[in-house]
């Protein structure tokens, strides 16, 4: 089963706020909610119960943390049976998963793990993104990862995950706030990421908040425990003129504020949008 998505924003759905979205959700114009699939891949519950409810009135993107794609080896077949129940269960807009790895050998780190980009890794993920898709019956979209410190990469990111699409299938999940942590950790031009990404690649964008480290304050930690800063606002724009008009989220996954401020982030980001449809639209339009 799956929903239109539509260019609108949305947040990231807590149970903290399940209440809220059900009740003002219908009111707020193309809201639509993301969880983390993993917290839904269960028999029964008041969770699933309620992600259910909030699905019947409004689109649902299910974003993976555990399916360890970047991994040493095959994703795991059990968790992929995980996720085609899901989304049997749970009509969604958009399915996405990340850049990254989190079990070898059978060990599970609770953590996204960076990838050392060559060709190697890109056949790896490569063959993991298409059982991924073969499972689920649906196309996908890549997060790119935030960096701490500078990684060897014989593939430039951009060109690793343009590869990747272009040979899958798949799409771009655009995180902003990790471009902004990796120009600020590691020096890499984020406007420069963007412009060196293909157009029709993006498919969602993630805003989010990002936190100095508590032992240095020179490592910013793509953190998602406060609001969306200003640098990453400001990618925002450059990303709506690049790709246009796309899904937007406001990620916050900790220190969760009442529901009228996240709200209005959403809003924010919402007429963000509207301006770039309306910046395409006029130059659409025929001259003369």
């Amino acid at each position: 089963m799956s929903v239109p998505m539509f260019a609108t924003a949305g947040i990231a759905l807590k149970p903290e706020h399940f209440r809220d979205v059900h009740e003002r959700g219908p009111d707020m114009d193309g809201l639509w909610v993301e969880v983390h699939a993993e917290n839904y891949m269960v028999e029964g519950g008041p969770r699933l119960a309620w992600l259910r409810v909030i699905a019947e009135q409004t689109p649902v993107s299910l974003h993976g943390v555990g399916l360890s794609l970047a991994g040493p080896g095959r994703v795991d077949e059990d968790h992929l049976a995980r996720w085609r129940r899901l989304v049997d269960r749970v009509p969604a807009a958009l399915v996405s998963e990340h850049l990254a790895w989190s079990v070898a050998d059978g060990q599970y780190f609770a953590d996204l793990l960076p990838v050392v980009l060559d060709g190697t890794s890109l056949a790896r993920v490569r063959e993991n993104v298409e059982r991924f898709q073969d499972a689920i019956g649906r196309t996908v979209l890549i997060e790119n990862p935030a960096h701490y410190v500078p990684l060897r990469a014989e593939i430039p990111e951009t060109d690793f995950l343009s590869e990747l699409c272009r040979t899958t299938g798949c799409g771009l999940l655009l995180d902003l706030n990790n471009l902004a942590v990796g120009e600020f950790n590691i020096g890499r031009d984020a406007r420069g990421y963007i412009e060196a990404l293909p157009r029709d690649i993006v498919g969602e964008i993630h805003l989010a908040g990002a936190a100095p480290d508590s032992a240095r304050e020179d490592l910013l930690i793509d953190s998602h425990n406060r609001p969306v800063a200003d640098p990453v606002w400001e990618l925002l724009d450059a990303a709506l003129e690049r790709f246009g008009p796309v899904p937007v989220l406001i990620e916050r996954d900790a220190n969760l504020p009442p529901f009228e401020e996240l709200a209005a982030e959403r809003e924010r980001a919402h007429a963000a949008i509207i301006a770039a449809q309306a910046r395409r639209e006029r130059l659409d339009e025929p001259v003369g």
